[in-house]
């Protein structure tokens, strides 16, 4: 963690649009905006998915920006989801950055039978950022996957 006796504008500036940057991937996730959400990430972006994180060999390794549209209009195969997004710590280096940031996300949707069903997954995202005309992206996102836990639900 760092210390921060004093922030300077910019920092604090930056710090904000990273926080921002995190919680606009989840608000397009949510709101099944795949092509804003590809929008937040560098045109020659990595992202890769561990769903699970103790793996050592991922189960999906992307390279580009478009590579992400199927992806994230995966999300459409569920009925609803809510991405609850929690801590976070972000180093800065001029314009370039990393950063952890916690996410428990709940999934809706039906499954065989047509019985209603809740998967929540404890999700840590491994980011390293760019700014890029004066704008923060994604250059690298790592999706780990902590646990899942799938249970019936009520409607």
């Amino acid at each position: 963690m760092n210390a921060h006796s004093a922030l300077s504008p910019q920092e604090a500036a930056d710090r904000l649009a990273i926080r921002e940057l995190v919680d606009a991937y989840a608000h397009c996730a949510d709101r099944r905006d795949a092509k804003g959400q590809r929008e937040l990430f560098t045109t020659d972006t990595h992202f890769v998915v561990y769903m699970d994180a103790t793996s050592a060999e991922p189960t999906q390794d992307l390279h580009g920006r478009d590579a992400l549209i199927p992806i994230f209009e995966n999300l459409n195969t569920y009925t609803a989801t809510t991405h609850f997004n929690g801590q976070s710590t972000v180093d800065l280096d001029g314009d370039r950055a990393t950063g952890e940031s916690y996410c428990i996300a709940h999934h809706v949707f039906s499954d065989e039978a047509g019985q209603r069903k809740l998967m929540i997954a404890s999700i840590r995202y491994l980011d390293q950022f760019v700014k890029q005309d004066g704008e923060w992206l994604f250059a690298e996102r790592r999706l780990m996957v902590d646990w899942t836990e799938t249970r019936a639900s009520q409607p």
